[in-house]
């Protein structure tokens, strides 16, 4: 039996090619919870809560045993040809909840996290060609916010948001391990995307700066400078970080410092803004 699950985006889940995923969005956040914790026990109560809040109706639990009873009718369509395993094998009633019984490695989000871990220890050990691999094979994986397509309670807003975090961390000391491979004329398209969808991060318009300064265009990285202090000033009231100021002062004075392939300037990563 092969299945296939995606939560990297909208929810996609399959079972033998044939896709499980109910029309309804709140069967599909009990799927999605589910799947999150594949191979785990979800209690009712931790169901409910996602559906419903802290105020669940009082059919609530009879309300998700009927969800749960589509869910099985899906799988049962899905396994029809199957003579070995029906759905009751796969979606699991075991007090005081249910289990998805399929591999936790069937799941996207954690292949990604696997993936994240082996590109971040490649970053501790200073291998940046492996880094950049396995980070690029991670981010990949994506194809759209988490659950984008659901409504998210307490379980999958949390979730999403620390999906989402773990991402643009990523993406950053990916980048970061393409600009000490010397890979700046590569980066130039890529991150003046990232400083238009995300102008008040810091990272990614220091990593733009350098870029642009060792493809030869101070006076841009120079401008992309003026643009964050503006925006920042416009949307926060603040400054720029005193790491930010003085990589804008070392491009200012034209400092071989910038040239170098791991400048002293960026080995401390910036905090997002």
């Amino acid at each position: 039996m092969q299945v296939e699950i995606g939560v990297l985006g909208p929810l996609e889940v399959s079972v033998d090619g044939i896709s499980i995923v109910p029309t309804a969005s709140k069967p599909s956040q009990v799927l999605a919870v589910l799947a999150l914790n594949a191979g785990h026990l979800v209690t009712v109560r931790a169901l409910c809560d996602e559906i419903w809040g802290s105020r669940p109706p009082r059919s609530g639990v009879q309300t998700l045993q009927t969800y749960i009873l589509k869910l099985r009718g899906m799988l049962e369509h899905a396994l029809a040809d199957r003579s070995d395993t029906c759905s009751k094998d796969i979606l699991i009633t075991r007090r005081p909840g249910y289990v998805l019984a399929v591999e936790p490695g069937d799941v996207d989000a954690t292949r990604y996290d696997r993936l994240s871990s082996a590109g971040r220890q490649a970053v501790n050990e200073g291998d940046h060609a492996a880094a950049s691999r396995l980070l690029a094979d991670a981010l990949r994986l994506w194809r759209g916010p988490a659950f984008a397509d659901l409504p998210a309670g307490p379980l999958l807003g949390v979730e999403a948001v620390r999906l989402e975090e773990n991402r643009l961390g990523d993406l950053y000391l990916r980048i970061e391990a393409d600009l000490k491979l010397g890979r700046h004329h590569q980066l130039l398209g890529e991150l003046a995307a990232l400083c238009a969808r995300h102008p008040l991060m810091e990272n990614f318009c220091t990593q733009h700066m350098v870029a642009l300064y060792r493809c030869g265009r101070r006076s841009q990285a120079l401008e992309a400078y003026r643009r964050l202090r503006a925006d920042m000033a416009n949307e926060l009231g603040v400054e720029p970080s005193p790491q930010v100021r003085n990589l804008h002062q070392a491009i200012l004075s034209g400092r071989s410092l910038l040239d170098q392939e791991n400048p002293a300037i960026l080995r401390t990563p910036l905090s997002p803004r």
